[in-house]
């Protein structure tokens, strides 16, 4: 689970549009969930294009698949994209806010364009949904909360 440039700041950063969870908040959330699903994760934030690359290359032969939300990146890395291509694995894009609904600028995705699909506008909840998408795209099996 990769995120990218201020993520790290989330919960101060314009909690009016992202709410105030923090990093640490939702890598709670997703972990709690991994281990309910059986599944291992490497949680990752960088502020930095190179590292998020250097990380996707390392977990080519290591990871079944990708969560990430490469943040203010997705709409203009072209080298992060094509990364995610030669990740060669499910790939799920998450964003806090519906970018679809935002600035022009922030209207495109060319990260999305290498990812299996996108999570978006579903607040931190989105990571949380975008680990059981992924989880069932892996496994063929749906996942769903267990009721009590």
């Amino acid at each position: 689970m990769l995120n990218g440039p201020n993520l790290g700041t989330l919960g101060t950063r314009e909690p009016k549009l992202y709410g105030t969870a923090t990093l640490a908040d939702i890598e709670s959330a997703v972990r709690e969930r991994a281990a309910e699903l059986g599944v291992i994760l490497r949680f990752a934030q960088s502020n930095h294009e190179g590292e998020l690359i250097d990380i996707l290359e390392a977990e080519r032969s290591r990871a079944d698949g990708c969560v990430i939300n490469p943040g203010g990146l997705s709409h203009t890395s072209l080298a992060l994209a094509d990364a995610l291509r030669a990740f060669s694995r499910p790939v799920i894009e998450v964003h806090i806010t519906n970018i679809y609904a935002r600035e022009p600028d922030r209207r495109v995705s060319r990260t999305a364009e290498a990812a299996t699909g996108v999570v978006a506008g579903l607040g931190a909840d989105g990571y949380v949904l975008a680990l059981e998408g992924l989880t069932r795209l892996l496994t063929g099996v749906a996942v769903r909360a267990e009721s009590g």
